[in-house]
């Protein structure tokens, strides 16, 4: 994705279903509202297994290590902008370990190279101009690079979906193959394309009269057997991880970044992973960070913190737990308690030590909170639990 940093004027680029037995009298005529409902879940089902079909086949085509470069990138917000040194650190072991692999050869001249790929992350968003950071930095658009050189007119494009409701930014460029990784390009068109327009909005940037910033060029360093996934370096060194297919808590997190359906991703996700859910669950130790909950924020902050509603869960060993919530020049609110399974899947938890903490003082809060919590799902990067009162949390893991 040299392309999208070559320019300071280009954007650049993460239940079950159960049918109740109905019997129909046989002088009784069908009921539309229960054939209506039959139907929808009928097709849910139908829609959920085929689902997890494709994961299935999705998930055979990652390979171990390529496998582990996409759980570094759980979790990670703003495509790389807000990881920590120790997440950057994850990704680029697991970039380099792929890159000694090689993967397929001349990537340059394979046909797996084309087509429309995601950027999941990528290193150095803060080279770029203004627009560009807030482009790649923002979970809620959707960046692309097009890859085409088996044309009449090969092109590298970038792409910057808003929504479906709203449309796009594309930004285009002229490529050419350089060698059996580099691709030569220079961008030469730009435009808006809004969902409520019947015309094409140019973008406003003379590629013409930049000359040679409009020029870049770009690295695969890193292109699957199976083609989903690619690794490319570009021209002012940033490093760029793409795909084409994602997994499933990519796709979650996805949902979640955009805000759009969640609920309904969460449920398919479940469904998708009850080999998982189906067994007995451990609240695993490690930092939490909460990215989700069903439940919008009360007035009171303190509150919301003494509940889970907001910053990390840290489970200790020997049933230890604290809620930590930075709040301003580092001043942050710190509860503890402790969780006792007490069924499947279930934890008793009781919070009842609470303080507002500036380096090593504290000043104490008179609190309580005792709840019930339900394991949905974990795994060593990402939790979906049902906490205080009943309320749906996702957390990734940070530590």
């Amino acid at each position: 994705m040299a392309a999208l940093e070559s320019s300071n004027f280009a954007p650049r680029f993460s239940s079950h279903f159960t049918l109740n037995s109905n019997r129909i009298h046989p002088r009784k005529p069908f009921s539309s509202k229960f054939g209506e409902k039959f139907n929808r879940k009928t097709l849910k089902c139908s829609l959920v297994e085929k689902q997890k079909k494709e994961d299935k086949e999705v998930s055979r085509v990652f390979t171990k290590e390529e496998n582990a470069l996409i759980d570094a990138l759980i979790g990670i917000q703003g495509r790389g902008r807000s990881a920590s040194p120790q997440q950057l650190q994850e990704v680029e072991r697991a970039v380099q370990i792929l890159e000694v692999l090689k993967g397929t050869s001349d990537p340059t001249s394979s046909s797996l190279i084309e087509g429309r790929w995601q950027l999941m992350f990528t290193t150095r968003p803060g080279t770029a101009s203004p627009i560009q950071r807030t482009f790649v930095g923002v979970d809620s658009f959707s960046v692309f690079q097009e890859v085409y050189l088996r044309t009449d007119d090969p092109r590298v494009s970038n792409v910057v979906k808003f929504s479906d409701a709203i449309g796009e930014l594309k930004v285009e460029a002229v490529a050419s193959v350089k060698d059996a990784k580099r691709i030569l390009f220079q961008f030469d068109r730009a435009a808006f394309s809004f969902n409520f327009l019947p015309f094409k909005v140019p973008y406003p940037v003379p590629f013409r009269l930049l000359g040679d910033e409009a020029k870049g060029w770009l690295d695969t360093t890193y292109l699957s057997q199976s083609g989903n996934i690619r690794i490319s370096r570009g021209n002012k060194g940033t490093t760029f991880v793409l795909q084409k297919e994602t997994e499933p808590r990519q796709r979650l997190l996805s949902a979640i970044s955009t805000g759009r359906e969640v609920r309904e991703a969460i449920d398919e996700f479940i469904t998708l992973n009850q080999d998982v859910v189906k067994n007995e669950l451990e609240l695993l130790e490690g930092e939490w960070e909460m990215i989700w909950s069903s439940q919008v924020e009360t007035d009171s902050w303190i509150e919301n913190a003494a509940n889970g509603l907001m910053g990390k869960q840290i489970v200790k060993p020997n049933g230890d737990l604290k809620f930590l919530v930075d709040i301003f020049f580092g001043f942050k609110f710190s509860m503890t308690g402790k969780y006792v399974r007490s069924g499947f899947n279930t934890y008793d938890v009781s919070m009842d030590d609470a303080a507002i903490v500036a380096g090593p003082y504290g000043l104490p809060a008179e609190m309580e909170s005792k709840f019930t919590l339900e394991l949905l799902y974990t795994d060593n990067k990402i939790r979906i639990i049902r906490g205080y009162n009943k309320i749906l949390f996702v957390h990734v893991r940070v530590k």
